[in-house]
């Protein structure tokens, strides 16, 4: 039997676009384990913020069960893939990675040649509609390509 391949999705505070990238793409590979955190402390053990899970659940998917974390070392070693929501993200989850981490770092947009580098964040554009266009645009190409 093949090993599950395993996705994290990381933001700032683990409490609107991972999150949400975390629901969407658990409905669009269920067979992957799938995971969220953020790069900063600030929201640890906090439900995702309120219109996020509510733009989200307006679409079919569910954050009610999900908390904010925040990534930790042994995370690099634990996924297969990990997905920054922007570039800033991606520097912070560079510079944090141990030098012979498995992971494989990537832009949550990365695949996509007719959009923006990084996600908006809802949380201060509060165009949360918007920002979960561009997560279920990045989560399907990435369910197109994954093993």
């Amino acid at each position: 039997m093949a090993e599950t391949y395993r996705i994290l999705c990381v933001c700032l505070g683990n409490i609107c676009r991972s999150p949400s990238a975390e629901a969407v793409l658990r409905k669009l590979v269920p067979h992957a384990q799938i995971d969220s955190a953020g790069t900063g402390g600030w929201h640890i053990g906090d439900a995702p913020y309120g219109p996020a899970a509510q733009a989200a659940q307006a679409r079919g998917y569910d954050m009610a069960h999900m908390q904010a974390r925040q990534v930790q070392v042994e995370d690099f070693e634990r996924f297969d893939l990990i997905l920054a929501m922007d570039r800033q993200n991606l520097s912070d989850l560079a510079a944090m990675a141990p030098a012979d981490h498995r992971a494989e770092l990537a832009l949550y947009l990365g695949l996509l040649s007719d959009a923006p580098k990084d996600v908006p964040d809802p949380y201060y554009t509060r165009d949360f509609d918007a920002a979960l266009d561009l997560i279920e645009r990045g989560a399907q190409a990435w369910a197109d390509m994954l093993p």
